[in-house]
């Protein structure tokens, strides 16, 4: 092969890399674009305490436009009542007070089933919905399936729900924190 063959197939190629937008990859698949709007959801769940009282949780079903106007974390973790996601999750619940604050709502998406997620909300003293997502349909749309769980993802959407943030392979120890910290600095009258 020529030199300038070789040239002129290296600027082909990269032409052609151009011309489609980037996509970017996750362990559990194509992560949706930062700055456009949320994959779109409905699933099935609970909420603790919502219509009951305090401690327990009744089954609820919610979507993304459930959150319109308002901030949302939404994060993705594999099972109920293991370290990493027991970790994460009382992590959500102990600055869930200051999610609040900061006009955000936390939302929690397994392959587990409601009655599990009921189980970990009393379990965990959660105060937060978890909702099901079974057949890993949602957390295709986001990234985060390996079949038969969904990958340990979490992302932040606007009052308008588009994405703002996201965080791939989070390590759940002191992860709250972090997705604070993006939110505040995404709102800044916010900072003190």
């Amino acid at each position: 092969m020529k030199r300038r063959d070789l040239l002129r197939g290296i600027s082909v190629s990269a032409l052609g890399l151009l011309a489609f937008p980037p996509q970017a990859l996750s362990i559990g698949g194509v992560l949706p674009a930062l700055n456009q709007p949320a994959p779109d959801f409905q699933l099935d769940g609970v909420v603790p305490g919502e219509g009951a009282a305090a401690g327990t949780a009744v089954a609820a079903s919610r979507s993304l436009s459930d959150f319109a106007g308002q901030w949302l974390v939404l994060y993705f973790y594999p099972r109920d009542f293991t370290g990493g996601c027991t970790i994460e999750a009382r992590g959500f619940q102990k600055d869930l007070e200051a999610f609040h604050q900061a006009g955000a709502q936390v939302v929690g998406i397994s392959a587990d089933d409601p009655d599990s997620h009921a189980e970990f909300c009393g379990s965990e003293a959660l105060a937060f919905p978890l909702l099901s997502d079974p057949a890993g349909t949602v957390s295709k749309r986001y990234g985060s399936w390996i079949a038969p769980f969904s990958q340990r993802h979490t992302f932040l959407i606007d009052p308008q729900g588009v994405l703002r943030s996201s965080w791939v392979a989070v390590r759940p120890s002191g992860h709250s924190q972090e997705v604070l910290a993006t939110l505040r600095q995404q709102q800044p009258a916010l900072r003190a």
